[in-house]
């Protein structure tokens, strides 16, 4: 019995062995069992702000459930024991203090990759790109180049409405340009709008150009819905847009609020007559214009009358062009009346108006009381010398003018007016006087 005690007590786990003659408490378990935790290494715990249980199993390549660990613990014997150890101990020093000092590659590439996925980009140019390539147009490399630029030019570039919404996209966060030219470039009101909202959001573009661009109505639209929120643009170009008189309408509500505007530029479109009864009161309301350009825009008859008695309660204005329109004797005589209330007014352009001699002389009236037109530019009507001599009477009566150039460019004149003209220099030394020559006496044919 000895023996066979002794022969089974041989063939047991070392173990098992050295812990057999150990007194057990009651109620305890055998140390070194199967499924209990080897007594060569003690239970470490790690904090929970130091390393995470998950980690410290993909370290050790062990499987977090603790039946699991125990299988591997049986099968390897007391032998594991000392390579466990070793393990613990290199483990212990990547982790000092708390620390995990090994790298997650992983975790690295991830943060890495966002960084070079979405980087920023103060220059714009990857977002143009992007913008050209999801709108399927060509980037203009005349823009790349000169993005930076205060002054940025891009006449005849044929954009249109696709490539003008892609050249948007940068400006709206672009803080270099000040003066933006896009004249000529068929955007049509597509394009017109996304340069609207653009302008919305930049706060540094001054002065725009939009002329020749066939905004039409739906484009004057968004951009009068601009003029209600944009502060800092203070000149705007809308020549040759194919405006009408909705569009005016678009246009006269925004100028009767906005007061930042300096300068605007409707010329060459197709206003009409309605259109100038519109813009009349709204100029009457308007605070920020200093100079307004109607020039060819068809406005004749009532809309004439309307928009000379609106010029007359303006009281910011200092240079309109009202060329290439039809005034004519009723317009002549408004302008007249408004001249005698207005006190701002500098230059004032109505050439090419149909002012017969009548309206001349009403327009004189005015000339006698106002003090601050120093340019007056009346070429290329109908008035005759008359008219051009009671224009002239005017300015010499009234002892406070301040004109300084007449333009009375292909009107001839006769000799009452050459005689006129240099007696005036005397009291008005600086005033230059131009017209279309002298005529010529009518000589009888000799017998």
């Amino acid at each position: 019995m000895v023996v066979g005690k002794r022969v089974a007590k041989e063939t047991l786990l070392p173990s098992v062995r050295e812990d057999d003659d150990d007194d057990v408490g009651l109620g305890q378990e055998p140390l070194g069992g199967i499924g209990s935790r080897p007594t060569s290494r003690p239970r470490k715990i790690y904090s929970r702000g130091s390393v995470d249980s998950q980690t410290v199993v993909r370290a050790r390549g062990r499987s977090p459930s603790t039946g699991e660990r125990a299988e591997d613990e049986e099968d390897s014997g007391g032998d594991k024991d000392e390579e466990d150890e070793e393990e613990s101990g290199a483990f212990d020093e990547q982790h000092r203090d708390g620390v995990c000092l090994s790298t997650d590659e992983d975790y690295d590439t991830e943060l890495e990759l966002e960084d070079e996925k979405d980087p920023y980009d103060p220059t714009g140019q990857a977002c143009y790109r992007e913008a050209c390539k999801r709108l399927g147009v060509i980037p203009v490399s005349y823009f790349l180049r000169n993005m930076h630029q205060s002054e940025l030019s891009m006449v005849h570039h044929g954009l249109g409405p696709q490539g003008t919404m892609a050249l948007a996209v940068p400006l709206v966060t672009n803080t270099s340009i000040l003066k933006l030219n896009l004249r000529d470039n068929w955007m049509e009101g597509v394009g017109g709008a996304a340069v609207a909202d653009m302008l919305k959001e930049n706060c540094y573009i001054t002065e725009i150009d939009l002329s020749e661009n066939h905004l039409g109505e739906y484009g004057v639209k968004a951009l009068a819905s601009m003029m209600l929120e944009n502060t800092t643009l203070v000149l705007l170009n809308l020549s040759g847009n194919c405006l009408d008189e909705r569009a005016a309408r678009h246009l006269a509500e925004a100028l009767s609020r906005n007061q930042n505007l300096q300068h605007l530029d409707m010329s060459h479109n197709q206003l009409g007559e309605a259109a100038g009864e519109t813009l009349g009161a709204a100029l009457a309301e308007n605070t920020g214009l200093k100079s307004f350009n109607l020039a060819w825009n068809c406005i004749r008859g009532k809309g004439a009358t309307a928009f000379a008695r609106g010029l007359g309660a303006n009281i910011f204005l200092r240079a309109v062009d009202l060329s290439y329109n039809g005034l004519g004797k009723e317009g002549a005589v408004a302008l007249g009346e408004g001249l005698k209330e207005n006190n701002t007014l500098e230059e004032l352009n109505i050439s090419i108006n149909r002012i017969p001699p009548e309206g001349a002389i009403h327009l004189a009236v005015g000339l006698k009381v106002n003090k601050t037109i120093r340019i007056l530019k009346m070429s290329r009507n109908p008035m005759q010398s008359a008219g051009c001599f009671a224009v002239l009477k005017a300015i010499e009566a009234n002892s406070a003018s301040a004109m300084e150039h007449l333009d009375f460019s292909d009107i001839s004149v006769d000799q009452d007016f050459e005689d006129l003209s240099s007696s005036i220099k005397e009291t008005l030394p600086n005033l230059q006087v131009k017209h279309g020559g002298k005529t010529r006496p009518l000589q009888k044919p000799k017998s």
